[in-house]
């Protein structure tokens, strides 16, 4: 591969934030953006997780820095934009990963588990868009990725609140397109099963069955990596908006 082929891939020294970052679909993307010459800002609650990754992708000749970060606080997250900016000296993705998927009927009430969904994959993504959106306007260009999912399409049973989240993403990825004014991309990637953490949240026992009976499925999550390289990779007049990824064998 020539020098202008590894310069022109689209990915090569990019700076892009990543949330939840230390395992699943954040890691396969940190691992597979790093391979392509990215500058990566990494993020999420388990620090030593990320010290790990930082660690050995910085073996293998990547630019990564990273920090503790809950995307449930404001603060935090705008502190992980001004990292970028600090080591880097702009901000052209941000993946706004993290979430959780405490699945349960509506019935066994665990409202706590709802508000940790909204506050997690709501306004965790809200966050992340406001602390990068300002300085993605002074450079007039930029690209916010966010995770929704196969239940931000259909509702699925014991998924009402989860999918309510999931909706919302794709309708405030949406919204930044349409208010972008062709400056900032907004990409929507909906994946199905994967093989990740997600599932490990679901503390109602019949539930947390019957997922992961359909989690027999699931795809490895550089699947969803390859996906997000894809939607970043293409020219600057290219806005991919909605990607849906599900394992052939699953049938919703």
């Amino acid at each position: 591969m020539s020098m202008q082929d590894v310069t022109s891939n689209g990915i090569q020294d990019k700076v892009v934030i990543i949330t939840g970052a230390s395992s699943g679909l954040g890691e396969a993307t940190a691992r597979r953006l790093a391979k392509r010459g990215a500058k990566l800002v990494l993020g999420a609650r388990r620090e030593e997780r990320l010290k790990e990754l930082a660690e050995s992708l910085r073996g293998e000749g990547a630019q990564v820095v990273y920090r503790s970060t809950d995307v449930t606080e404001r603060a935090q997250v705008e502190a992980l934009a001004k990292l970028a900016k600090d080591e880097f000296g702009r901000i052209d993705v941000l993946v706004n990963n993290a979430g959780l998927m405490p699945l349960s009927p509506l019935d066994k009430l665990k409202v706590d588990e709802w508000e940790q969904m909204v506050d997690v994959n709501i306004k965790g993504v809200m966050y992340g868009i406001a602390a990068v959106l300002p300085t993605m306007r002074e450079q007039h260009d930029g690209h916010v990725i966010n995770l929704s999912s196969v239940a931000g399409h259909v509702v699925f049973p014991a998924a009402a609140v989860y999918s309510a989240t999931k909706y919302a993403v794709k309708a405030l990825t949406e919204g930044l397109r349409q208010e972008s004014g062709g400056e900032i991309r907004a990409t929507n990637i909906s994946p199905g099963a994967v093989n990740t953490e997600l599932t490990r949240t679901i503390s109602d026992e019949q539930t947390a069955e019957g997922v992961n009976e359909l989690y027999t499925l699931a795809i490895d999550a550089d699947a969803v990596a390859r996906a997000i390289a894809f939607a970043i990779e293409q020219p600057g007049d290219v806005d991919v908006n909605e990607l849906i990824l599900r394992p052939t064998k699953q049938e919703l």
